[in-house]
């Protein structure tokens, strides 16, 4: 018989681990650093010395940044007199039942969390357990046992299910907790109770799992302390994830393939592009690729495969999308989808093999339709939209396509109260 107590084992363990690893960087460059020196984090010195008002002063004007990448570690606002009197306070009480899950990496800064904490609050959303948030065990946010069981307990009826399960980051970690969690009693559970899964990136194993053994979709969506710990949290991707979170019938327009590449056209099909309908079902590349030959990704009939990824280049984006088509994923498929393709830069040996050319050689292999440039992924200006629910690709008269989404659960407009994401609640 399975427990219904909540799982609180290797506390110690996790606790014991935090301080330590603060200190405890490497010298060599990771793929967060890399980036970095590309000029991702270019000009955040300033953005460091700002005050909350100017920041959102700033925000408010018209600038594209969507092909810019947003990173989980943005510096913070320093807590000082200015920033805290010169923001106006508007929130409302929270009502929506959130639960928080962390499965990936731990966040580095209590005073990003608490900001992202304030805000959410302010927006509506009422967190049963910030307290996961201080969680460390190495570079995870808690042991395994521990970040299992905030989706576990929910299974065994430890924890009732809420309207939200909103993920805290994203990184690594995820695919450890894959055989600890009892994924087909969990989506029944949160089928019954409307419950929304929302997150990306590492979060994508948790989603893949989530739809192949419980049936139960999930929502692509920013997370806690990457987008709303922010200092200078990107207004449209929190407007288009309450939108995705309270629209019953989403739809995303995209006008042309640039945030893919921008040497393809928004849909590579052989004759005329057509409308097809299907279960859309993916997520970051790299971790669907990493899944391919378990029992944790999908098999989708008739399905729209979603992909996206950052710092990638492209032999090995190519890479991976070779994985999953030696492993037959793209059988049986309607159409693929890929969203921004961030970071990927130039080909050491010949810059003419590029990002196109390996969508081009997917197009060939597979010939399934491709639609480039949808609006998701490690970008600013980001649209959430339901995976695991049925989407309609319709292109328009002007070289776009719009999707469209049904069979999802959704949560009530006027409990979301959005411009408290970006304050300081």
């Amino acid at each position: 018989m399975v427990s219904k107590t909540p799982w609180t084992q290797d506390a110690t363990a996790a606790n014991s681990q935090k301080s330590a690893s603060v200190t405890n960087a490497k010298t060599g460059l990771n793929r967060r650093q890399f980036l970095r020196q590309l000029g991702v984090s270019a000009g955040t010195g300033l953005l460091a010395t700002q005050s909350i008002s100017q920041v959102l002063a700033a925000n408010t004007a018209d600038k594209d940044n969507s092909t810019s990448l947003t990173k989980d570690d943005l510096p913070l606002v320093q807590n000082d007199a200015s920033s805290q009197t010169s923001l106006t306070i508007n929130c409302i009480t929270p009502t929506i039942e959130t639960q928080l899950f962390a499965s990936s990496n731990v966040g580095g800064s209590d005073e990003r969390n608490q900001l992202a904490l304030d805000r959410v609050a302010c927006a509506g959303f009422k967190i049963s357990n910030p307290t996961i948030t201080s969680r460390q065990y190495l570079r995870f946010a808690g042991t395994d046992a521990q970040r299992a069981s905030d989706l576990q307990n929910i299974a065994t009826g430890a924890i009732a299910a809420p309207k939200l399960l909103l993920g805290v980051r994203g990184g690594y970690g995820a695919m450890r907790l894959l055989p600890m969690v009892d994924w087909s009693t969990l989506g029944r559970i949160m089928k019954e109770r409307g419950t929304i899964l929302a997150g990306f990136s590492d979060v994508t194993a948790i989603q893949c799992a989530l739809l192949a053994k419980g049936g139960m979709s999930s929502l692509a969506a920013p997370m806690l302390y990457s987008e709303f710990g922010k200092i200078n949290t990107d207004q449209v991707t929190c407007q288009q994830f309450a939108n995705a979170l309270s629209n019953p019938n989403l739809t995303i327009s995209i006008k042309d393939a640039s945030l893919t590449s921008p040497q393809l056209p928004s849909i590579l099909t052989i004759g005329e592009p057509k409308a097809v309908r299907g279960t859309i079902w993916g997520g970051n590349l790299s971790v669907v690729s990493a899944l391919a030959g378990s029992e944790y990704l999908p098999r989708i009939k008739g399905g729209i495969v979603f992909l996206e990824d950052v710092g990638e280049q492209a032999y090995r984006i190519e890479r991976m999308l070779y994985d999953l088509y030696l492993a037959g994923m793209f059988k049986g498929q309607q159409a693929i989808v890929f969203g921004a393709l961030s970071g990927s830069g130039e080909d050491s040996y010949d810059k003419r093999y590029d990002v196109a050319t390996v969508v081009r050689q997917l197009h060939k292999l597979t010939g399934l339709p491709i639609y480039s440039g949808m609006r998701f992924g490690h970008i600013g200006k980001k649209h959430s939209f339901p995976l695991g629910a049925t989407c309609q690709l319709t292109p328009n008269t002007v070289g776009g396509y719009q999707l469209s989404f049904t069979d999802y659960p959704t949560i009530e407009a006027d409990t979301i109260h959005v411009e408290g994401l970006w304050q300081k609640a």
